[in-house]
């Protein structure tokens, strides 16, 4: 692709440039309620959404989403619906202007019809309504805010430069949603939409970082006992010496390798993703800009408290697997290097044996050698002596028995000498084959 310049034109440059704009983020007014869902899905969920997606759209005769689409915005009547296909998870945020009798009150949700969602692909992973007032409407002392969250859990602090500040308890209410209490204080439009997404993004992303956990909590003692019989495994390497007890010390390493190759098959995505969720968690925090407000703790402080020691288990967890692979893979090779040694001696010994056997049968084939001489030494000269007799009959030979007796050294040598000669020609053949 060429642009007006004539310069080429990487093909995903498009794709790219479009990247940075696919997410914007809303431009908001207070008052407002906004619901957000958190869907897991895996990675394969997106066809069945963008068709649940479909059917509310036509349900109220709006435009559906691009079959290909990964993210969609659907405006109705009384309600807008967001929702952003991401990884392995799907997210879907409800946004409804007007102020509540009270907050959270009349949640954004309820909106929605009520026979569509629970028709949502994927499982319920995380959900939360966020109010966002005008800040004069609700008190902050404790007692009022004490209606809407837990006192003894309550977290919040000055956001955005001081122009809000930010109320929750990270407690699921009745419904089973978090509440997050914006009072503004004066925020622009932008300002107020950018708070709301990172409130919403916090959460979003502190839940899929806590995935690892229940996973690491489990794998704990399986991993201790794989510690265990590596150490029981280390311990016998180091007093063993029969081959074949070699031998089943290696098949034993050779299945707890593959045993912890497993675990870390299981493990590696889920303990990365928590590990990259994390890091985004601990982003969303620095970019609140929070003050402290006294007499409660902030958000970040909340997260450092609840968080961080989840996050470092999987850590931990999977730092273990790896030390544990490493070990096994070095006994492994250390005991597979004494058992290829003792091979190499055994080898070794087995050629020795096989030259002794080799000398052996020499002497015995120089000594079956010598017996065929004597033995075809006297067929021959048998041969001799009744050509002789002929002869001496016929008056050729005057004394057969003298000439017989005189061919016999002859003979003799004739058939040593014929019997080296084959010997060494079958020697010579070998050797050019070898």
């Amino acid at each position: 692709m060429v642009n007006k310049t004539g310069i080429t034109t990487h093909t995903l440059r498009e794709t790219l440039l479009g990247e940075a704009h696919a997410r914007p983020f809303e431009s908001l007014d207070s008052p407002l309620r906004v619901s957000h869902l958190v869907m897991h899905t895996g990675t394969s969920g997106r066809s069945a959404e963008v068709e649940h997606m479909t059917a509310l759209c036509e349900r109220l005769q709006i435009d559906p989403p691009n079959a290909e689409a990964g993210h969609f915005t659907l405006q109705a009547r009384g309600f807008r619906l967001r929702w952003e296909r991401h990884t392995e998870f799907s997210t879907y945020t409800i946004f409804v202007d007007g102020a509540e009798s009270s907050p959270f009150a009349d949640p954004a949700i309820g909106s929605l019809p009520s026979q569509w969602l629970p028709g949502l692909p994927g499982e319920l992973l995380a959900a939360m309504h966020v109010t966002l007032v005008g800040a004069s409407s609700v008190s902050t002392d404790i007692d009022t805010l004490g209606r809407y969250f837990q006192a003894d859990s309550l977290a919040g602090s000055e956001c955005s430069g001081g122009a809000a500040s930010v109320w929750t308890d990270f407690m699921a209410d009745n419904d089973g949603f978090l509440r997050f209490l914006v009072l503004d204080k004066s925020l622009n439009a932008m300002q107020a939409g950018r708070l709301v997404q990172r409130l919403l993004e916090l959460e979003t992303y502190r839940f899929m970082a806590l995935l690892g956990f229940p996973l690491a909590r489990e794998l704990s003692a399986e991993i201790t006992d794989m510690e265990t019989q590596l150490g029981t495994l280390m311990d016998r390497l180091s007093t063993v010496s029969n081959l074949s007890d070699e031998r089943e010390l290696l098949t034993s390493l050779s299945d707890l390798s593959a045993r912890v190759e497993r675990l870390m098959a299981r493990t590696n995505f889920r303990f990365s993703a928590t590990e990259a969720y994390g890091t985004l968690v601990r982003r969303r925090l620095s970019v609140l800009r929070e003050q402290r407000i006294e007499g409660v703790s902030t958000l970040d402080e909340f997260m450092e408290r609840r968080l961080a020691p989840a996050l470092d288990t999987c850590v931990y967890i999977g730092d273990r697997l790896e030390r544990i692979s490493k070990r096994v893979s070095r006994g492994a090779n250390l005991l597979r290097t004494r058992v290829d040694v003792a091979l190499e001696a055994q080898n070794g010994d087995l050629l020795e044996s096989m030259n002794r056997r080799a000398r052996l049968q020499l002497r015995l084939q120089e000594t079956v050698e010598g017996l065929s001489v004597v033995i075809l030494s006297y067929y021959c000269v048998s041969l001799v002596g009744y050509a002789f007799n002929g002869l001496g009959e016929a008056g050729i030979v005057p004394n057969a028995g003298i000439a017989t007796a005189l061919s016999i050294p002859l003979v003799i040598a004739g058939v040593a000498i014929g019997i080296r000669r084959g010997r060494g020609r079958v020697l010579r053949d070998n050797a050019d084959a070898g």
